[in-house]
């Protein structure tokens, strides 16, 4: 699924709730300038909440910082490897920092 969606999102098999998300956050990379209220708002109507349409933003735009922060600076990719564990630690514990370890 993820394929497809990287491929065409609007031909995926992802509900229409999702491909409005998709078609937001395309708008948003592309013409940032050019948002409008009712961007959100189709957004919105497609189900999603004013709040994570705030986080989508949020988390698109930190996204398109850290790609040309790393384009910028020369710092260089992670080997797979590191994606796989990285990958496996937020599927088991998400985001939210390990507390350290007792004694």
């Amino acid at each position: 699924m993820v394929e497809a969606v990287l491929d065409d999102f609007r031909t995926a098999p992802i509900s229409a709730r999702e491909k409005a998300m998709f078609a937001f956050l395309e708008k948003m990379n592309r013409e940032s300038s050019r948002l409008e209220k009712e961007d959100v708002q189709a957004v919105v109507a497609a189900g999603w909440t004013e709040e994570a349409v705030y986080d989508a933003i949020t988390v698109c735009s930190l996204f398109n910082f850290y790609n040309k922060w790393i384009d910028a600076t020369g710092v260089s990719d992670m080997p797979a490897a590191a994606y796989e564990a990285s990958g496996q630690r937020l599927a088991a514990f998400g985001y939210v920092p390990q507390p350290p370890p007792a004694g």
